[in-house]
Parts: structure tokens; C-alpha cells; sequence
């Protein structure tokens, strides 16, 4: 099936409108109540750590929620407006440790080139292929081994993305994109600093600190395994097809209907790749009403399976662990033979 076969503009377009009443209930549902949970965490401080720790959970799923509405705002999807997307996207990316233009920059480049071996690097999770790792010096092998370990990259190394390496631009950056930088970082600095002084530094990083690691913890895996499962896709520029990388290369990951509250249907992602126009609480109907959009499932059981893989295999076109390498290196060595 190929983009000239089947014509799925005209099915995403009939989804790819916000609804002003729907955007202002998620507000609510997302926005408002992870303030509400942010301030009983700090009120919990008096009864105990232990509830504090308990209320981290939901009110990390809160702001995993309120960032795919941040998120929707980069795309212009979530509100009639662009500058109304805008205003309501710079105000989230305070709390979300996001500097909004910054990342909506990035973000569209994931989208246009998502699946393309000869366009990676900006916006995704960086992968090698088998060919590059095995004639990459030590240092580099070494310090992707390490990105690649999910011991780091779900844990300590989704944490600084979003307290560290947010705060700063990337290279290349445009003008704007650096302001945003700026900008957010001097908004959070007056947000936590007021924060300090009204309740004290240590029960900000108690309460800030266990929301950031389970948040920023399951936002890149969400992330991450929505590109990184098998059977997937990556081609050559000169082969690269959009709707074929939109619907091959990222996932349809059916969580149970609480997660898949939480993080905002974005499991929905092959939908989401075909049209980032349809809000985040429209990318279901879409998929329940057209069938053609009904693609093999990637399961929560399926999925713990992307914690293995690292390499994609141009020869065999599939994902594969750090085992084969063996296969490679020992074919080397037959050929030099």
C-alpha cells in the first residue's frame, strides 16, 4: 500500500480539528488537577513521606498528560488558533521543563523525517545502524552503549533531558529557538525560586524529584517504543516513504484504558504520525471508525521486547540487540580470511 494507492488525507482530515469544549475539559483534567495533586504531595509532607511517594504516581501520569497537551500545542492541534496553541504551549513548557519553541522545532523534524537513515538525529532516539556501531571508534561505541542502556535512558538519563539538557540550545538553533530557551529558563528560575521561599527547598525537591523521575521515566519510554519495536521500518532517503514509515514505523501500542487516559491516546501514534492535525482526543475515534488504520497491535507484553534491541540490521531490515554483532564481526573475519 503506498501513498498514491490510498488516498488517507481525506479520512484524517474529517479528525484533524480541535473542539473548544473538549480542549478546555482536558485543561481542566490534566492542567489543573496536576497542580491540585503537586499541592497535596506538599501537604502530605506533614503526614508522612510515604503518602507524599504514593500521590507521585498519579501525579505523574498528570503531567505526562499535560505534556501531550503541550505537545498537541506544538502541532497547532489542540486550539483554534496558532497563537492561541502558542501562548497556551509557552505557559505549559514551564512546567513541563520544555522550552516550547525549542522543542517544537525539533519535534516537527521528528515528524518529517521519522524512519529515514539518512535524516536521524534530531528529535528521536538516536539509532545506529549495525554497519556504523561496528566501524565507530571506542569512545563513541562506548558513549552509546551507555544512551542505549535502558538502566540509563529510562531512569537518570530521562531525568536530565528535561532538567539539564533542556536548558540549553541545540546547534543550529535559530533565533527563536533560542529565546525560548532563555526565556524558560529565567520563567522557571522565578517560579521555583518563589516556590523556595514560600515553602522551603527541601520539600520542593521532595515533591518535584519523584514526580520528574516517574514523569520524565515513562514519557521516553512512551517515546521510545513507539519507534522502537519490531516488525518497524527505516529505508534509505532515496526509498523512504511518509505513510509507509507513519504506518510501519510507529506503533500502535494498546495500553489498558487507564494508561491509555494518562497518556493521552498517544499510543494512537501511526494515526498521529499520518495527521499530527488531529487532537490527542480525536486519535481514537479515528482508528475505531476506519479500519484501514487497524494495524497489528504492539502489546504492553510485546513491548517490554524493545528494551533489547539497539541496532537496526539494514541487510535484514528488522532491530536487534547487542548479540549481533557476533554474526557480523564473525562474517568479517571469513571474508578477510
Amino acid at each position: 500500500m503506498t501513498t498514491q494507492k490510498f488516498k488517507w488525507q481525506g479520512i484524517t482530515s474529517k479528525y484533524a480539528y480541535p473542539e473548544t469544549w473538549r480542549s478546555l475539559w482536558q485543561i481542566f483534567n490534566s492542567v489543573i488537577l496536576f497542580l491540585v495533586m503537586w499541592y497535596l504531595m506538599y501537604r502530605s509532607l506533614a503526614v508522612g513521606y510515604w503518602l507524599t511517594l504514593l500521590l507521585a504516581v498519579p501525579t505523574a501520569g498528570f503531567m505526562v498528560r499535560s505534556f501531550i497537551i503541550f505537545h498537541d500545542c506544538c502541532h497547532a492541534s489542540f486550539l483554534k488558533t496558532v497563537k492561541a496553541n502558542d501562548r497556551l504551549g509557552l505557559a505549559l513548557g514551564v512546567l513541563m521543563l520544555t522550552p516550547y519553541y525549542s522543542w517544537k522545532h525539533d519535534h516537527a523534524i521528528h515528524h518529517a523525517t521519522a524512519g529515514d537513515l539518512d535524516r536521524r538525529g534530531v528529535g528521536d532516539v538516536y539509532t545506529m545502524t549495525v554497519e556504523e556501531y561496528i566501524a565507530a571508534p571506542w569512545y563513541k561505541k562506548a558513549g552509546y552503549r551507555i544512551m542505549r542502556s535502558p538502566m540509563i535512558m529510562f531512569t537518570i538519563g530521562s531525568f536530565l533531558v528535561f532538567t539539564l539538557t533542556h536548558r540549553f540550545w541545540g546547534p543550529g538553533a535559530g533565533k527563536r529557538e533560542r529565546s525560548s530557551v532563555i526565556w524558560t529558563n529565567i520563567a522557571l528560575a522565578a517560579v521555583i525560586g518563589w516556590l523556595v521561599l514560600e515553602i522551603g527547598w527541601q520539600a520542593f525537591l521532595l515533591v518535584e524529584i519523584p514526580i520528574l523521575l516517574i514523569a520524565t521515566s515513562a514519557g521516553v519510554w512512551l517515546f521510545y517504543v513507539q519507534h522502537n519495536f519490531t516488525p518497524s521500518y527505516w529505508e534509505r532517503h532515496s526509498k523512504w516513504d511518509f505513510f509507509t514509515a507513519c504506518m510501519q514505523g510507529s506503533s500502535f501500542y494498546k495500553l489498558p484504558k487507564v494508561l491509555q487516559w494518562f497518556s493521552g491516546n498517544i499510543g494512537f501514534h501511526h494515526i498521529h504520525h499520518l495527521s499530527p492535525k488531529i487532537p490527542n482526543y480525536k486519535l481514537e475515534q479515528c482508528h475505531k471508525e476506519n479500519p484501514v488504520f487497524q494495524v497489528e497491535p504492539l502489546t504492553v507484553r510485546k513491548s517490554l521486547k524493545s528494551l533489547y534491541y539497539r541496532l537496526w540490521d539494514e541487510k535484514e531490515k528488522m532491530l536487534v540487540g547487542w548479540g549481533a554483532l557476533k554474526k557480523y564481526q564473525t562474517q568479517t573475519v571469513k571474508i578477510k580470511a
